[in-house]
This record gives structure tokens, C-alpha cells and sequence, in this order.
């Protein structure tokens, strides 16, 4: 087989002269003694067992007015438009291999394209396999995983994936020539290209160009700082020769200009290197976001919504996060619109350094029954905070009541869709402007229902409770994690009142017992420039722990609507208990983001509850163990035993001083003594690691979700289209939403190919 990459030399083969064994991607010639260790198939390629579940938005969408939906359409453009840009932030070959897949699939239906290339001697799992890998694929808006961050390739050889492409009427020369462009890499697993990472030894990451290593992240950071422009929506790349560029995301192309990002754009000297700040990144991409916001103003709802587009608007017509932040301001005193919405450079779980943001775009609908008792909790929520374990000097002055509410997505455009979100991210507005927390409820019903199999790693005495309870704990966790874990907690930073009162007053260290000195956050940073690529999981384990904290509290229960259960086993009712073995669980099979020959963690959240599975276990008093045994199957098992009766002391007591701790130096900005505690509890240690083999062994796929798709009839209205639960369906999906071809986008492909790939 030839165009292909060795998996262990990372050797390009293309004259078909040596072969390959297509089971472990390694040549011939490295077969006897590899270089490196062979992919694990299971981690890189999808399962045909994948399920495929559908977003449900039809009786909220039903409610809406013709006005509303017309504005949630154009938000909606905009989202998909923007989350093009995840192509560009995840690998070199995801832009060419996404042209491919919609130049095949636009010109007829997904069943005449398998049918054609089944007359064409295609097998029913040769069929079946490629629609998985291709709705993956879509489903990821990438060829990593959105959650995981590993490459996944098709599970079929070439040839077969290709006679797939080439039976559809798409023109041939225009198939071959995207397939030639990506194939190799849409194929290949060396070690670097496994997973996403920034260096050589790590990983690829198109945030970056890839001849960038860590130190690169670093010196550019403080150069970020030191100009103080934000890194959220930029990438950085280096010239052979050591020039650094900073790109920033917008529409605007030209680097010089009056406003304050333009005056930036310039070259700079610091600490005896080049950089050249430039915007333009994405530049056509973002034009159409613009275009769409634009398309939304005769819509909008009021002034708010008014202000709020147009400032989104000039944020990235120029690349500015100081607009966005304005705009940011806005939207948190939009509260309660029928039609709810955010958009930008968000999340910076998917940037190796911690501190560039993902494209994310979402349009919702309100569900107001739902939103009740999210509005309940909001109520209690002052009185709720004072139950935390860190003292009143590291909490907020003034509790900004956020708005809360259920959501029903209509559309989101990004490379994964969450249970629930905190924003927006910026310190300065979540410390003394506000935010809003958003529990999505057509994905936690989608995402977590129990199903008939067995739960892994659960006891069987505990099954029935575990799935009847599932979804029910979840929703609880996901409140109290995204209003009090996420929304709670003071930064304090150098030359404020609040640094020089806790000096002055000479105010005890809760865990040293030393009078407080520092270090505080120096001015200009901020929580994800100062704990870098930590802060996303640090943070996330704070709000976890924030939600087992809580959920002891009946009061919280109450507004969920799970009353006292006056027969409890162990004092704890069952929706505590199972949000408690939930996250136990989850630390368990976190140990599946844990990649060995690196020592990293590939998920934020699953690194976090990891942490809180070690926590837990050295908090001993017989609170946990992982029982080791033999399954029913024969095969080495392992099965997590959590002491409802101690959850309340034990458990309690060590979430407690963990949390004190976390917030602790999280208050401080004190990135040495936080970033020790927690790597401590990161560390996979060998009995660990033994575990780790039997996770992966029984590892379980996780689901994809099909999206419903907005489109204006002829007509002039709005109609919701659905799709079916399946493979198809995904591809369906993206078929109705995107056109066959995108030239614009493809060429930002070859702009940055040379650059990017390594």
C-alpha cells in the first residue's frame, strides 16, 4: 500500500516498494523491532457499536414566534459558519478531508452513494464502517476527539474508503485530488500525531506551528502579557529563522488601523526575540460570522440584544477581545430571552498551553419550566455559598445574581457539545459585572440516560439504583458545579485593597498558618495566563468538588425536587450516593485520557475527577476501594466500593480540605504551591496504571450526537429539520447545513499546510 506514514518510524512511504501491515500501520522493514510501540487500534479507530443519539428541540422550537426563529437563524449561521475554524485549530489534514466528505456526499442522498458503491463490489461492513469513521468525523468537526483529544482513523484500508468516495456523482478529478491531498495523514499514526500536544515529543497542535515547542508557549505568553492583548483568539507561529507570529482571528485583513488592536499589529522586540502581531487569521470565516450577526439585528428582541450583536459584530470584524468583553457585559444583563445564545473563541481545554480559545457558537431556546428551579437555586445561592470551606476574604464582596436557566439547543457549532456552561471566562466581568450559568436539558437527556447494559465498574447491588438515580444526580451535580462550583470565589491581584488588607492584617494562611504575604496575581494576568495549561482541569476540579460538597445539603435537594428520604442507608439519599459514585466511577475511567508514553492528560474534566478519585482513596477510613476480580466474561475486572455510610464524614471531610485548599491558591494566584498539590494528585502511579489496562480493556464508546438542523423555507419562514439517530443521519445532517464546496476555506488550508504540518 503506498501514501502512507509509518506508525512507528514516521517514515513517508510512496512508492509502494515496502509494505505495511495494516493492523498496526508499521512498515516492514520496522516490524521486527518497531521504534516505537504500536497504536492501540482500539483508542484510534471508532467502534460500529458507537450509539448515535438526537438533540430534541422540537416543542421549544415550536414555541418560539416567527421573529424569534428568524433571529435564532441567523445566530445559528453564525455558530456553523465559525465552527469551520475547529477544522483549522485541529489538524493539519481536518480542512481537506471535510472539503472531501462534502463534495462526495452533497450531489445525491447518503443511500444512493452506499448503493452505487455497493454494486461496485463495496461489502455491507465495508459500508458500515466507513459511514462510522465519516460520522465521527463530522461529529468531532475533526479527526480527534473532541473529548480525549486522540486521532481516529478509518477502520478500512484505503482502497475500500476510496472506492466509497469515487461511486457518488461528484466529479472524479475533484474527489481524487482532495483525497491525494489527505489521505496520508488522514491514515497515519506516528507517535506525534496520536494525540494533540505542542512539541515533538507530545503531540500536534495547530495552535501552533509545528516546529513550536513549550518554551515557545511560554516566551509568548509573556509577551501577550507584556502588551497586554489577550491570547484567546490568536495562534502563534515561527519562522525558520525565530520570528514569531502572532495571528489573530477576524475579518478584517489589514494589520495597521486606529483602534487599539490595529495599533498593535506591528513588530515588536522583547526579551531578545521578534514578534509580529497580525490579524487576519480565518479572515473569511469570520467574515461570514459577521455577515450572519448582521443578518440578525432586525431581529432582535430589544435594545439589549441590539447592543450586544453589534458589539460581537466589531469584536471580530477587528479581532478584539475587549469587544467581546463589552459584549459579554451586555449579555449578562440579557436575562430570560426566549431565545438565548453566545459566540466566540471560548473554551481553552483544546490549546496545550491552556489559554487559546476554541471557536464555540450556540443558539438555544429557554425552557422555562425547567429554569424554575435553576431560578430557585439562584435564590439560595448567597446562603449557600457561606457552606463553603474557605474563609469570607476569599469569596466576592457582593454575590452578582446570575441568570440561570434550562436550554433546549437548536444549534452548536464547536467540536463537542457540554452538559452545562459558566461564562463567559473573562475574571474581570465574572468577578464584579456577572454571568450566567446554563444547564443544557436537551443534552443531559440525550447524553445520560442509563440504557439496558450493565454499568461498568459498578457493583452489582448497585446497578438498579445507578441507573434509576443517574440522570437525576447529574442534573444536581451539573447546578450546583456551574452556579457554585464555577461561580463562586475571589481573585485577588498585586497593588488592590484586598492584597494589602490581607497583609496589612496580617490574615492567617488557612493551610500554612502563616501570616499571608502573596504571591497574588500580578497586574495584567489573569486565572488562565498565570496556572497556563492547568487551569482548565484545576478549575474544573474545584467545581466538581463544589458539586459533591453541596449535594449533602437537603436544602439543595429540595429545590431539585428530591425530597428527605427518611430510610436512607447511611443518612445519604440515593441521588447523593449515586452522584457520588458517579464521579468515584469517573475517576476510574478518566484513567482512559491518560496517556502513559507522555505522562499527559489529554481531557480537562476526566483529569479532574481522577484527582478526586485519588483524593478520596487517600482519604482512607475504608471511604473507597477498587476492587480487583475476575468478570463474568473471564477477563480481568475491576469494581468501585464506595461506603454509603462514610460519605457524610469521610467524604465529606476530605472534599471539604481539598476544596479549602484549591481555593486556597486559586484566591492567591499562587501557581507554585497549587500546581504542586495538584500534579501530586494527577500522578499515575504503577497500581494505577494496572488499572488503567483493565479500562481500557472494557472502554465503552461514547456517543455522537446529531443536531437538528435551521433553514429559511421558501416561504420566508423557519423550519427545524431532524435527522435520524444514526451514522446516516450525521451525515445528513452536515450535508443540509454546509454546501458542497468551499473554496474559501480550502485555501486557508493551504496557506498555513507548509507551516502547520510536521
Amino acid at each position: 500500500m503506498k501514501g502512507y506514514i509509518c506508525a512507528s518510524c514516521g517514515v513517508r512511504h510512496t512508492d509502494g516498494a515496502d509494505d505495511i501491515d495494516p493492523a498496526t500501520m508499521i512498515c516492514v522493514p520496522c516490524g521486527p523491532a518497531p521504534k516505537a510501540p504500536p497504536p492501540d487500534m482500539t483508542v484510534h479507530t471508532i467502534s460500529l457499536e458507537t450509539q448515535v443519539v438526537g438533540l430534541d428541540a422540537t416543542k421549544a422550537f415550536d414555541g418560539l414566534t416567527l421573529k424569534e426563529r428568524q433571529y435564532a437563524l441567523a445566530l445559528a449561521r453564525a455558530d456553523w459558519e465559525g465552527a469551520k475554524i475547529c477544522l483549522l485549530q485541529t489538524s493539519p489534514e481536518s480542512t481537506p478531508i471535510f472539503c472531501l466528505l462534502q463534495l462526495v456526499f452533497a450531489p445525491q442522498s447518503v443511500a444512493e452513494l452506499i448503493s452505487s458503491a455497493r454494486a461496485k463490489g463495496l461489502r455491507v461492513d465495508e459500508a458500515a464502517k466507513a459511514m462510522c469513521w465519516i460520522a465521527a468525523f463530522y461529529g468531532n468537526v475533526g479527526n480527534y476527539k473532541s473529548f480525549g483529544d486522540t486521532k481516529f482513523v478509518p477502520d478500512l484500508p484505503p482502497p475500500r474508503l476510496e472506492l466509497l468516495l469515487l461511486s457518488g456523482a461528484a466529479d472524479p478529478a475533484a474527489v481524487h485530488t482532495l483525497w491525494n491531498e489527505c489521505r496520508e495523514r488522514m491514515y497515519s499514526l506516528p507517535p506525534r500525531q496520536r494525540q494533540i500536544g505542542l512539541g515533538a515529543a507530545n503531540g500536534i497542535s495547530t495552535y501552533f506551528s509545528a516546529n513550536c515547542e513549550e518554551e515557545d508557549a511560554t516566551i509568548a505568553g509573556r509577551f501577550l502579557d507584556s502588551i497586554k492583548l489577550s491570547a484567546y483568539n490568536t495562534r502563534l507561529f515561527k519562522s525558520a529563522d525565530g520570528v514569531y507570529t502572532v495571528r489573530i482571528a477576524s475579518a478584517t485583513v489589514a494589520s495597521d488601523g486606529d483602534d487599539p488592536v490595529g495599533q498593535l499589529c506591528r513588530h515588536h522586540d522583547f526579551d531578545g526575540k521578534t514578534f509580529i502581531v497580525q490579524r487576519g487569521d480565518y479572515a473569511p470565516l469570520m467574515t461570514r460570522v459577521v455577515a450572519a450577526l448582521k443578518d440578525a439585528i432586525p431581529h432582535v428582541a430589544d435594545d439589549v440584544q441590539l447592543r450586544m450583536v453589534e458589539k460581537l459584530i466589531m469584536a471580530f470584524d477587528l479581532g478584539s477581545i475587549e469587544e467581546h468583553m463589552n459584549a459579554s457585559r451586555i449579555w449578562v444583563t440579557d436575562k430570560g430571552p426566549a431565545v438565548e445564545s453566545y459566540i466566540g473563541f471560548i473554551e481553552s481545554y483544546r490549546d496545550p498551553s491552556g489559554v487559546r480559545g476554541e471557536w464555540e457558537g450556540f443558539v438555544a431556546c429557554v425552557n422555562r419550566e425547567v429554569s424554575k428551579k435553576f431560578g430557585v437555586l439562584v435564590d439560595g445561592a448567597e446562603a449557600l455559598l457561606q457552606l463553603f470551606p474557605w474563609p469570607k476574604v476569599f469569596e466576592k464582596d457582593t454575590f452578582l445574581r446570575p441568570d440561570f436557566t434550562s436550554l433546549d439547543v437548536l444549534a452548536f457549532g464547536s467540536s463537542g457539545v457540554p452538559a452545562g456552561i459558566n461564562i463567559p471566562n473573562y475574571d474581570a466581568i465574572r468577578q464584579s459585572e456577572g454571568f450566567k450559568n446554563v444547564s443544557l436539558g436537551n443534552v443531559l437527556a440525550a447524553s445520560y440516560g442509563a440504557g439496558d447494559k450493565p454499568i461498568t465498574f459498578v457493583q452489582k447491588d448497585d446497578q438498579a439504583v445507578f441507573k434509576a438515580c443517574k440522570s437525576d444526580a447529574f442534573e444536581v451535580q451539573v447546578g450546583i458545579h456551574e452556579l457554585l462550583g464555577h461561580g463562586s470565589g475571589k481573585l485577588i491581584h498585586q497593588g488592590t485593597a484586598d492584597a494589602a488588607a490581607l497583609v496589612d492584617s496580617k490574615t492567617l494562611h488557612p493551610l500554612t498558618k502563616v501570616p499571608i504575604t502573596g504571591p497574588f496575581y500580578p497586574v495584567g494576568t489573569s486565572w488562565d495566563s498565570t496556572f497556563g495549561k492547568i487551569a482548565s482541569t484545576y478549575e474544573e476540579c474545584r467545581a466538581e468538588c463544589s458539586g459533591l460538597f453541596l449535594c449533602l445539603e437537603q436544602e439543595v435537594l429540595d429545590i431539585f425536587g428530591h425530597p428527605t428520604q427518611p430510610d436512607a442507608v447511611g443518612g445519604i439519599s440515593d441521588i447523593v450516593y449515586v452522584n457520588w459514585l458517579l464521579m468515584v466511577r469517573a475517576g476510574l475511567t478518566g484513567l482512559e485520557f491518560y496517556t502513559p508514553q507522555t505522562k499527559g492528560w489529554r481531557q480537562a474534566h476526566m483529569q479532574a475527577r481522577y484527582v478526586i478519585l485519588r483524593v478520596l482513596l487517600e482519604a482512607g477510613g475504608g471511604l473507597i476501594s477498587l476492587k480487583q476480580m475476575t468478570g463474568a466474561d473471564g477477563e480481568p475486572d475491576v469494581e468501585v466500593c464506595l461506603d454509603r455510610c462514610k460519605v457524610s464524614t469521610v467524604g465529606h471531610t476530605a472534599i471539604g480540605a481539598f476544596l479549602l485548599a484549591l481555593q486556597t491558591h486559586k484566591s492567591l494566584g499562587d501557581y507554585a504551591a497549587g500546581s504542586t498539590m495538584y500534579n501530586q494528585h494527577a500522578a499515575v502511579p504503577e497500581d494505577m496504571l494496572n488499572l488503567r489496562k483493565i479500562v481500557m480493556a472494557r472502554k465503552e464508546p461514547r456517543k455522537l450526537m446529531v443536531q437538528p438542523h435551521l433553514a429559511a423555507d421558501a416561504d420566508n419562514t423557519v423550519a427545524l429539520h431532524v435527522f435520524d439517530q444514526s451514522f446516516v443521519g450525521m451525515v445528513e445532517s452536515f450535508a443540509a447545513r454546509f454546501p458542497g464546496e468551499d473554496p474559501e476555506l480550502l485555501a486557508l488550508y493551504h496557506a498555513e499546510k507548509t507551516a502547520v504540518c510536521d
